[in-house]
């Protein structure tokens, strides 16, 4: 088997590829990660498509509103620059996302696993299931096909 193309935010190959601006409106749950002192001020997240990242002290704890118990960490300095609260315990997205399917990293072949290397970890996913996602200070994050479809708008 074929090792995994493994991605970092600085990746030569990010250079060559066609993203596109989306903006993704959905209302979503927001909590902050914030342990007690002498707790761990880590915590591992598996999320919902599978991944097991690290959420650290301070950082947001995001989900779905129809599924609150799948959640996905934030790094809180990425949130404050991307997310707006519109109330307590809820928030939406207010930074454009720029998307390029992964296919366009493996050469169209949906079946290649690609490791990115995120702010919260690294996470390892089919190509032809998920989009690479690029954010505002250039990290880099893998975004599920099906919410390109049904949560986000290209931006014209």
């Amino acid at each position: 088997m074929t090792d995994p193309i493994f991605l970092t935010s600085d990746s030569p190959i990010l250079n060559t590829l066609n993203f596109k601006a989306y903006r993704n409106s959905v209302m979503r749950r927001v909590k902050p990660f914030l342990p007690e002192p002498g707790e761990p001020q880590t915590a591992e997240i598996k999320t919902p498509w599978g991944a097991t990242l690290i959420a650290k002290y301070g950082d947001m704890l995001l989900s779905e509103i129809d599924t609150p118990n799948d959640v996905w960490p934030v790094d809180a300095v990425i949130f404050d620059d991307t997310y707006l609260v519109i109330e307590p315990g809820y928030c939406i997205k207010s930074a454009v996302t720029m998307l390029v399917p992964m296919t366009a990293v493996t050469g169209g072949d949906a079946d290649r696993l690609v490791t990115v290397d995120t702010l919260e970890g690294q996470q390892t996913i089919r190509a032809g299931d998920f989009y690479l996602a690029r954010g505002v200070k250039g990290e880099i994050w893998s975004f599920p096909k099906e919410k390109v479809a049904t949560i986000m708008k290209p931006v014209e």
